[in-house]
C-alpha cells in the first residue's frame, strides 16, 4: 500500500467522543484528546462541533460546525449563533450552486463551431 493511501490511525492523535442533545434543535459532540493508554491528554484542548438539520426543497441538508466554549454549557450557549451562520453559508452555497448549474444550461443553436444548424460537426 503507498503512503498517500495509507489509512492508519495516529495514536497520538485520538480523541474520545461524547454526545449531548436536547432532542430539538440539534446535537453536540465533544472531543476529549486521549493518550495512546486512553488517559485523558491535558496537552491538548477539548473541542466542541455542533451539528442540527436544516430543510429545503431537496430534502434534510446536514450542518456540521465548530463551537466555542470550554465546557458543554459554554458550546450549548455557543450552539444558536453557530447554527445561524451554518443555515446561512449554507443559502449561500445552494445559491452558488443554483447558479452554476444555471449557466450551463444548453440551449439548441448556441453551441460551438460546427455544432449549430447547418453545421458538420467537424472542427478544422
Amino acid at each position: 500500500m503507498s503512503d498517500e493511501n495509507n489509512i492508519a490511525m495516529d495514536p497520538n492523535g485520538l480523541y474520545r467522543e461524547e454526545n449531548y442533545t436536547d432532542q430539538k434543535s440539534g446535537a453536540i459532540r465533544k472531543l476529549i484528546p486521549i493518550k495512546s493508554d486512553g488517559s485523558e491528554d491535558p496537552d491538548r484542548e477539548i473541542s466542541f462541533f455542533g451539528s442540527a438539520q436544516v430543510m429545503t426543497p431537496m430534502g434534510a441538508m446536514p450542518l456540521n460546525f465548530a463551537l466555542d466554549g470550554t465546557t458543554i454549557g459554554e458550546a450549548a450557549e455557543d450552539f444558536a449563533g453557530k447554527a445561524q451562520l451554518a443555515v446561512e453559508e449554507a443559502g449561500r452555497e445552494l445559491e452558488r450552486m443554483r447558479r452554476e448549474q444555471a449557466s450551463k444550461i444548453v440551449v439548441p443553436g448556441q453551441g460551438g463551431p460546427g455544432n449549430g444548424p447547418g453545421g458538420s460537426g467537424i472542427i478544422t
